[in-house]
């Protein structure tokens, strides 16, 4: 599937604690890596799944290709996915590469196209189940030869970067317009989190449209802050701007 435009107008949630985001306003291309920046507790989670019609905002409107939100959340949960989303999209620790990688293929294929095409000869489904994941892995860039022990490699046994690459290639079955990615760089060291930046990059320039959750924004993405002006973090970026920090 290609990429999807995103734009968003005054977006934003409130809850019984008040305000997770506020005011968020984008226009990103088809294609884009589009960068949600803010501190942990931000609102930056609940941004990316109100843009993937997985959370209902409360305020202003959003469009995810000719879909709008909030009124069409449906539509958009069809053309996007998510990945390493925490209560979400959780791997589980007991199963291996491959049987997530099944089980994602056999639910795209029974929930994810016609009907129809739960009829067809087993060998066709088979052969079509294997394309998708070996089409995922490939822009996931997650070599299974490479893994300790294949296909067979427990969950548990991946590295951080490994087992976010799963997620992202168990989203990417799918074949989405948009993928929204949590955490990205969490508890990563410079150079993975130049490696992931790097890889969902490469995604953005295949065709789809990236949403990813940063404490920090790489250059060249287009960037939407969820920090306010309470942050200290932004109260010390507007003293450096006035040459007062």
């Amino acid at each position: 599937m290609d990429g999807i435009r995103v734009t968003a107008e005054g977006f934003g949630l409130k809850g019984p604690r008040g305000w997770a985001f506020q005011g968020v306003g984008i226009d990103a291309d088809p294609g884009s890596l589009l960068a949600i920046e803010g501190s942990s507790g931000s609102g930056r989670t609940s941004l990316l799944l109100a843009l993937t019609g997985r959370m209902r905002a409360t305020e202003g409107t959003a469009a995810v290709g000719a879909a709008r939100l909030p009124k069409q959340s449906a539509a958009v949960r069809r053309v996007s996915a998510v990945a390493h989303v925490s209560g979400v999209t959780d791997l589980e620790p007991a199963l291996t590469v491959g049987e997530h990688l099944r089980e994602r293929a056999l639910l795209q294929r029974r929930y994810g196209g016609p009907l129809r095409g739960l009829l067809r000869p087993r060998a066709e489904r088979a052969s079509e189940s294997k394309t998708l994941i070996d089409t995922a892995l490939a822009l996931a860039g997650l070599d299974l030869e490479h893994l300790p022990k294949g296909a067979r490699t427990a969950v548990r046994d991946l590295e951080r970067v490994e087992a976010l690459r799963l997620s992202v290639a168990l989203a990417l079955v799918g074949r989405p317009g948009l993928l929204g990615v949590d955490d990205v760089d969490l508890k990563l060291s410079e150079a993975e989190r130049a490696e992931v930046w790097a890889l969902l990059t490469s995604i953005a320039e295949a065709g789809t449209t990236v949403l990813a959750v940063c404490s920090r924004a790489p250059e060249g993405a287009v960037t939407v802050s969820t920090r306010t002006s309470d942050d200290p973090e932004v109260k010390a970026d507007a003293l450096a701007e006035t040459g007062r920090a």
